[in-house]
């Protein structure tokens, strides 16, 4: 038996480091620290409560719109308002456009450019993927990013400028849109629907939503080989990707995309082979073995505290240990699109659960399933109607935010007393994802994930690492505040 330190990885946004035991050149146990310590909450407290709106978006560069729409959201709770039809439009319009890129993003930036590694240069698939994708040199940079950031116009449009906005109020969004701006933000969806079309997947939009079975996924990556998705399942199967980075097969969505009634992608959890009803009040936040100062036992956020405790024996991470009725949940693009009940999805995962391979084809299938939608939300806009209502927040109030950031399930919690913040939470995506072990001592979803790996003797065939990490799309900045 031997132990092995990772870290810290490129291409994650934030600090990691995996530490991991190795028996008979498998990873027998796990253990994921997120050494960087930003706090937010602390610096939110005793601020006006509309300060939310400020700083929560500055906690990341990469998913701040999330951040926003979750502070406003919770302010909005605490106000008790409704958001006018515009509003709701224009913020799920902002926040797909950044959910959709973050996407892009980790697909050709991130997760590709991994097989493009001289550990996998005796594959037959090897030269091609590597022109492809190969970090910063490959052939994919010149297209995507050009489509990235003109698709990224759409935020200039609708909410000033990304990152950072302020646009993003508790009452909808304080930037109204034009007949001729509608026009143009019909346009740039529509580009982007293009390069989607030619590039990623080599096929409509609507064909690749409809796949309904991993056999017609099969008998799509066959016929549309050349395509950028076709490259990946690819080389899934070569490596067999469905077989590695299996977490607890738990997951969670708040909900995706707030619709007149209800939500776009449908809030809840699955386990078991089955949906269940969400129920926020049975969150817990676990600091057993975070650097945190303990209190009485896990506590509901909306109760919790953050208080930093360095020098905490026995405790390895900065991270806390979110569990929903005390289990372990997985967040994501692969939990949204299961409880959604999207067959391909909900077929994947009965076949070999939450891995590799899945999550990815989750996050692109979202890339389909949503441009067209958001082609309908530009339509649906009605200039010359309102966008935003206004109201004080009350001295005493409390509020929660509950969206689906790109990587998962992002939520803000909010008390105000005598019209100050008294308590302001947050849990990330991958406060979820990638947390330590709870009292019970069970681990995280990534630490589970990482279970049962090859990586040979020595621990120096590590690449498989990378994959099952980056498959989860770690933001370590968001992670802890």
């Amino acid at each position: 038996m031997s132990r092995r330190l990772y870290g810290p990885f490129n291409r994650v946004e934030g600090d990691l480091e995996v530490q991991v035991e190795i028996e008979d050149g498998r990873i027998s146990a796990a253990w994921v620290n997120s050494p960087l310590f930003r706090g937010f909450e602390q610096i939110l407290h005793g601020r006006d409560p509309r300060d939310a709106l400020v700083y929560t978006p500055r906690i990341c560069g990469i998913c701040s719109v999330s951040q926003s729409v979750a502070a406003a959201a919770a302010l909005r709770e605490a106000i008790g308002l409704e958001v006018p039809d515009n509003g709701r439009l224009a913020t799920n319009l902002v926040l797909a456009c950044e959910n959709l890129a973050d996407h892009l993003t980790h697909f050709y930036l991130f997760f590709m450019p991994d097989f493009a590694r001289e550990a996998y240069a005796d594959h037959p698939w090897h030269a091609a993927i590597a022109e492809r994708f190969r970090a910063q040199t490959g052939s994919c940079a010149r297209e995507v990013l050009p489509a990235r950031a003109a698709f990224l116009h759409l935020t200039g449009i609708l909410a000033g400028k990304w990152p950072h906005s302020l646009s993003l109020q508790p009452g909808g969004s304080t930037r109204p849109i034009e007949a001729q701006e509608r026009i143009r933000l019909r346009q740039i969806v529509g580009q982007f629907r293009q390069f989607l079309e030619t590039t990623l997947f080599g096929d409509a939009l609507e064909a690749v939503a409809a796949l309904d079975s991993p056999e017609a996924l099969d008998d799509w990556a066959e016929r549309h080989a050349d395509s950028d998705f076709g490259r990946f399942l690819q080389v899934a199967g070569a490596l067999d990707l469905a077989a590695i980075g299996r977490g607890p097969d738990r997951f969670l969505s708040f909900g995706a995309y707030a619709q007149a009634d209800g939500h776009l992608f449908a809030r809840g959890t699955w386990a078991d082979g089955e949906r269940g009803v969400l129920d926020p009040a049975a969150i817990r936040e676990d600091v057993s073995y975070s650097w945190m100062r303990s209190q009485n036992g896990p506590s509901h956020p909306r109760e919790g505290a953050t208080l930093p405790a360095a020098d905490k024996p026995g405790a390895y991470s900065w991270c806390k240990a979110p569990r929903l009725d005390g289990q372990v949940m997985e967040t994501g693009a692969l939990a949204r699109q299961l409880i959604d009940d999207h067959p391909l999805i909900r077929a994947l995962v009965a076949q070999s659960g939450g891995n590799v391979r899945n999550r990815v084809a989750a996050r692109l299938l979202e890339l389909a399933r949503l441009v067209p939608v958001m082609e309908d939300w530009v339509l649906a806009l009605r200039p010359r109607e309102p966008f935003c209502l206004d109201a004080p927040v009350p001295d005493e109030a409390e509020g929660a935010g509950l969206v689906e950031a790109a990587r998962g399930s992002l939520g803000h919690w909010l008390r105000v007393r005598n019209g100050r913040i008294l308590n302001y939470q947050i849990i990330a995506p991958t406060t979820w994802n990638f947390s330590p072990r709870d009292a019970e001592g069970t681990p995280g979803a990534l630490e589970q994930a990482l279970v049962g790996l090859a990586v040979g003797p020595d621990g120096h065939d590590a690449v498989a690492i990378q994959h099952v990490v980056r498959s989860f799309d770690p933001c370590m900045v968001c992670t802890v505040h």
